[in-house]
């Protein structure tokens, strides 16, 4: 589990790194699973809960020949591209699966100057034990409407230290089937030569880097190599078609931190002169005039940074020039650089920032003379007068200011902090963004800052939403959604369009935990979470009007760590709470004395009988725990089966007294959901449903008074967001391969007041809100309680279909690629499409090759596989045997091993039937 840090913007996750994550095709990419158990699939529409930001955008990357194509990393919350016409950002990573979570962390972003539809992105969250599964390069020829996967032989950690230097990801701008990737942790130079569908190391590059930000670090996260850092090609070294013969390379590596090729990247050699001490966060070419500019740092931030230095390569004469607006050695010093743009219409104009810049705000500075001559964007007039050269207008997400009244020189709203990002548009001069640990900030009238008039800066940030999801509640009356977020506390949405106008206030907690509401009483909530380090704070507070307005509880429990999780009784009277390094405590609402939960073991998670407001439940290593008296004791039920391990939720009905969901558990044990019908006392299994870890309840459909149940689980061998209408006797997925949004289990819940919307947490893409098209009666299922059955339709067999016939079908015809994605010393990854290029449809189907090799396939995802000596045999899943007339097809994908040679297959047969080869 991820770290959680003090300051914004950070690695705020509940994420279970246990989960069984694949391995090389990116989920949703290239099948059509739309599968759910029994009922036909519902049609639903997608957006967000808006927030406007809320986490780092640690790189923004403008296309250099098409006009206003411009795109934008997090580290957790995947990529984006802005619309032109309505400068919305447009998420282009929502089909990452469940399996895939870590792909929503993107470490570089690269767009192609020559076809511009072309864009890369290289993906994966850590490098260390916390993502068990290598990073991938996905690359898209559509502008990220869809992708393609090339899974690489190592990690890539977009939420590692070090993610705000960049690009790594860099297309030739002569030739741009040539892509070049900076790897972590000692991988080195990788290259590309078929637009980034295979790689391979460039074995002549000398230096993988060496740089760790605390090398006794056990975990290996502050311990981590970031390796090499970024990649700029001088374009004018090469005419149209050629390979560019000058290419730069940054590496973290104080003493050696810049290389250079000028034959193609045949061979490298450190620039001599260079400087040293410091890291390259930046590497930025103006071939007009053959400057390099270099931003350096003493660390590798994003949070970090005391010193730091700005430096004009000449390429031409081989000489360095500091040009620091404040130098390193300046008693002054205290931040490094970072954000670095020059004008491509003007480009005697740079422009840099101070990145670590906490306080009283960062630096933006900016040169009209190649550097000779900076102006920042504030300056003192006699400290702590502070004449700044902007105005902020946060109209628009007003919760920037964070609801603080600071004393000079801050100010608030800040202009950011972890400004690593900045970037001028190529073909507007008076355009520029810059991305901080909060939103993404921009000016329109740039220009006007050299005439000595202040420029407008303001969020640029609609439609990019990362936020770390950790709880949701809809109360039945009040505002329709209030939620636990990482980093910024949590919101009160009055409105699910409109950004809300500041986050929960009077204790601030950094990261809210969990939340509860009175069954009967809207209006009184609790929320807990973790107060930043040194704060007197208090890790619990109350609100008597739905949130709109908070206190702190008068005293709390010696010990606390995190704020844990709470529950609230169904009259708003008693309080239980959990916290993090303590005991569980109960008392009266609003906190003004605790006394200890007799039985109930610390660190177990707790919730309220939404009926009996004496009635409260608890859970901890297997066992579920009962209080009949206002949560004063806690005593061990007799309920057996139930995970002993893992992630689990449960929540009580709304409606009926005893009524318990319980959803969780791990891959490598039990795992799924239960229910009780006698306040835990026994649960049942539901048999259909595989795995599932989050549950919540929503208004009925017509016809029923049981309250429509909403998953986020697995059934029927299938990954997705479910609702049953009754009961759980059977379920429909609700969302579809292209709406997956990576890891969804923290929390769920639908809306009492609404039918059929629901509200889904994400681990970066802030909160996602279904709503449906279809009005709904449903018979009331015989018995509210769950079989542990599904009589009236089974679910899905995960297993493939029955093989076809033996003989091929008049019609038909076949097309397969077959390409290898990735070769290392003993395995490979390769990607197989099949097309029905026939006039029939095929329906369940079967591939047959044989290898030349002895290559072995060892894994394979998206369909079953059997191999006999040389000949492999390749049947469909469930969910992917249909293929449509005339173009139908789909895609699998595998891992294998090979010696000597990898030959390709030369024949394929789909159900008999010989295959064109492509």
């Amino acid at each position: 589990m991820p770290p959680v840090l003090s300051r914004p913007r950070t690695a705020v996750t509940a994420l279970a790194v246990s989960c069984g994550l694949a391995v090389s095709w990116l989920s949703g990419l290239h099948s059509t699973a739309t599968a759910a158990t029994e009922a036909t699939s519902d049609t639903y529409t997608w957006s967000n809960a808006r927030v406007d930001g809320g986490g780092f955008v640690p790189g923004i990357v403008f296309n250099q020949t098409e006009k206003d194509l411009v795109y934008a990393r997090t580290d957790i919350g995947g990529a984006y591209r802005q619309d032109p016409a309505t400068k919305k950002w447009i998420p282009l990573l929502d089909s990452v699966g469940w399996n895939d979570w870590n792909l929503t962390g993107v470490a570089s972003l690269a767009t192609d100057p020559v076809q511009t539809n072309r864009v890369y992105v290289a993906a994966g969250n850590y490098t260390n034990s916390w993502d068990p599964n290598n990073g991938a390069v996905l690359r898209s020829t559509d502008k990220g409407k869809t992708w393609a996967r090339t899974t690489m032989p190592f990690k890539i950690g977009g939420n590692m230290p070090g993610r705000g230097m960049g690009e790594r990801l860099a297309v030739d701008p002569n030739d741009d089937r040539i892509v070049y990737f900076g790897a972590p942790e000692g991988n080195g130079l990788w290259k590309s030569t078929d637009y980034g569908a295979t790689w391979a190391k460039v074995t002549a590059f000398p230096n993988a880097g060496n740089y760790q930000q605390d090398p006794t670090d056990t975990s290996g996260y502050l311990s981590s190599n970031p390796g090499v850092l970024w990649v700029t090609f001088d374009k004018s070294s090469a005419a149209a078609g050629a390979a560019t013969k000058t290419v730069y390379v940054g590496v973290a590596d104080k003493e050696n931190n810049v290389y250079r090729s000028t034959d193609g990247g045949a061979t490298w050699t450190r620039l001599a002169g260079q400087p040293t001490g410091f890291l390259p966060h930046k590497g930025v070419l103006d071939s007009v005039n053959g400057y390099l500019y270099l931003a350096t740092s003493d660390t590798g931030g994003p949070y970090d940074g005391a010193k730091g230095d700005v430096w004009r390569y000449d390429t031409k004469a081989g000489s360095w020039l500091q040009i620091s607006p404040v130098k390193s050695s300046d008693s002054g010093a205290y931040f490094g650089y970072s954000g670095l743009s020059v004008d491509r219409q003007h480009p005697n104009v740079v422009m840099v920032t101070g990145y670590s810049s906490w306080w009283p705000d960062t630096q933006i500075y900016r040169s009209t003379d190649y550097g000779a001559t900076f102006k920042p964007i504030w300056e003192y007039n006699g400290y702590p007068n502070r004449v700044d050269h902007y105005t902020l207008d946060t109209t628009t997400s007003p919760w920037l200011s964070w609801g603080n009244h600071p004393s000079p020189p801050e100010e608030t709203p800040k202009l950011g902090w972890m400004t690593e990002s900045l970037e001028i548009d190529p073909f507007n001069s008076d355009r520029m963004m810059y991305g901080t640990g909060a939103t993404l900030y921009g000016t329109d009238d740039l220009t006007a800052w050299d005439a000595g008039s202040k420029i407008t800066v303001k969020p640029m940030v609609e439609g990019l939403e990362e936020t770390a999801v950790q709880d949701l509640i809809s109360p039945p009356t009040g505002a329709p959604l209030i939620s636990a977020l990482g980093d910024i506390g949590g919101f009160r949405h009055t409105s699910l369009t409109t950004t809300p106008a500041m986050m929960f206030q009077s204790p601030n907690h950094g990261t809210t935990t969990a939340l509860d509401f009175a069954q009967t009483n809207g209006n009184t909530v609790v929320r807990v979470g973790n107060t930043s380090s040194g704060s007197t704070d208090k890790h619990i507070a109350f609100s008597n009007d739905n949130g709109a307005n908070w206190y702190a509880a008068s005293s709390e429990p010696s010990g606390i760590t995190s704020g844990g999780t709470v529950a609230l009784s169904a009259d708003g009277t008693r309080v239980v709470w959990s916290p993090g390094g303590a005991s569980p405590v109960a008392g009266a609402f609003g906190g003004s004395s605790w006394t200890a939960a007799s039985g109930l073991p610390a660190g177990a998670s707790v919730q309220a009988d939404r009926v009996n407001p004496k009635k409260f439940y608890g859970y901890a290593a297997g066992a579920f725990y009962l209080s009949t008296d206002g949560g004063a004791t806690f005593a061990r039920t007799a309920a057996t089966g139930l995970p002993a391990k893992g992630n689990v939720r449960f929540k009580a009905l709304t409606t009926t007294e005893g009524d318990i969901w319980f959803a969780g558990g791990a891959d490598d044990a039990t795992y799924g959901l239960w229910h009780s019908t006698d306040s835990g006392t026994s649960f049942t299994r539901l048999a259909g449903v595989d795995k599932a870890d989050s549950i919540g309840f929503g208004k009925a459909a017509t016809g029923t008074s049981y309250p429509a149940l909403y998953t986020s689980a697995q059934i029927g061998g299938v990954r997705g967001i479910f609702r049953s209408d009754n009961a759980g006797a059977s379920w429909v997925r609700i969302n579809d391969d292209n709406h997956q949004w990576g890891w969804t289990g923290a929390a769920i819940t639908g809306d009492p007041r609404v039918y059929g919307r629901v509200y889904v947490s994400t681990n970066g893409r802030g909160i996602i809100v279904g709503d449906t098209s279809a009005v709904t009666t449903v018979s009331p299922s015989p018995s509210a309680s769950a079989s542990g059955s599904n009589p009236a339709s089974p679910s899905p067999s995960a297993s493939p279909s029955s093989s076809p016939s033996s003989s091929p079908n008049p019609g038909s015809s076949c097309e397969v690629t077959y390409a290898v994605s990735s070769q290392w010393g003993g395995g490979f990854g390769a990607n197989v499409t099949v097309k029905n290029t026939g006039s029939t449809a095929v329906n369940g189907w079967t591939l047959k090759w044989s290898f030349a090799n002895g290559q072995t396939v060892s894994s394979l995802w998206n369909g079953a596989v059997t191999q006999t000596g040389a000949d492999v045999t390749v049947t469909n899943l469930a969910y992917n045997g249909s293929l449509p007339a005339n173009g139908g097809t789909t895609s699998f994908g595998f891992n294998g091993t090979w010696t000597g040679t990898n030959t390709k297959p030369a024949t394929f047969t789909l159900n008999n039937t010989p295959c064109t080869v492509t």
